[in-house]
């Protein structure tokens, strides 16, 4: 990619107000909240000045996967260390644009993981993309609302829940990953009765692993400054 690539690339995403986040869509807000001190300062939105190739391309590469939204706070966080950033933005890239497992029942697993780490920024960007994928709000409100399926839980509440026979084994797998990290062998083999093939089990497992890792960081760092936040109830959810 030659200098004057770059360069034109970068004219595609203006430099954005790091204080106010544009939604994916003009009908769902996911981040309003302005960020104004997490624990670390953010990033430059653009390239600092003589910053080397890699870098900017590094920016490219994480603004072009991000079109047409502007950086959010979680990539202006990652970029202090544009390396880690690159890396972090082509393994969930992947994940979120190129897998074939149902992207509501992905979206559904992720609302769990920041359900059980209090992730709010998480799952106020998630919970929305969820339903949008199809998930119901009283499937949604099931997730939100179901203690945690971990250790020694009979699940009677998962089962008396209106979540379907697979979504269910989809949280009870997700839990024991988030808390236990051991999965129980009647757990795992659950996901298969349910019908997911092995391509769609791994990118499951992933996808939980992923966003285990992105509420680690977004709650260590403040990220967004949500965490004396709470987070959206489905019912504001589906009123956006």
């Amino acid at each position: 990619m030659t200098t004057t690539h770059i360069s034109s690339m970068l004219r595609l995403f203006p430099r954005p107000n790091p204080y106010r986040l544009l939604p994916t869509t003009t009908k769902t807000k996911y981040t309003t909240t302005p960020p104004l001190k997490m624990r670390l300062p953010y990033a430059p939105t653009t390239p600092p000045e003589n910053s080397p190739p890699t870098t900017t391309d590094i920016y490219a590469r994480i603004a072009a996967r991000r079109h047409p939204r502007p950086l959010i706070p979680l990539d202006l966080s990652l970029l202090h260390s544009p390396p880690v950033a690159d890396g972090w933005n082509s393994f969930l890239g992947a994940i979120r644009t190129q897998t074939i497992i149902d992207q509501g029942l992905l979206e559904l697993a992720v609302c769990r993981v920041a359900v059980l780490t209090n992730a709010i920024y998480e799952w106020n960007a998630h919970a929305p993309l969820a339903l949008k994928g199809g998930v119901k709000a009283e499937e949604l409100r099931a997730v939100r609302e179901l203690p945690s399926l971990a250790g020694e839980s009979e699940g009677g509440e998962l089962e008396g829940s209106a979540l379907t026979g697979l979504q269910r084994a989809v949280v009870r797998y997700a839990d024991e990953m988030t808390r236990t990290v051991k999965v129980k062998e009647e757990t795992f083999r659950a996901l298969q009765t349910a019908g997911l093939s092995d391509r769609e089990v791994v990118e499951l497992t992933t996808g939980i692993a992923g966003y285990n890792c992105v509420s680690r960081v977004l709650v260590a760092l403040d990220v967004g400054e949500n965490n004396d936040k709470e987070m959206k109830s489905v019912d504001e959810l589906v009123q956006s």
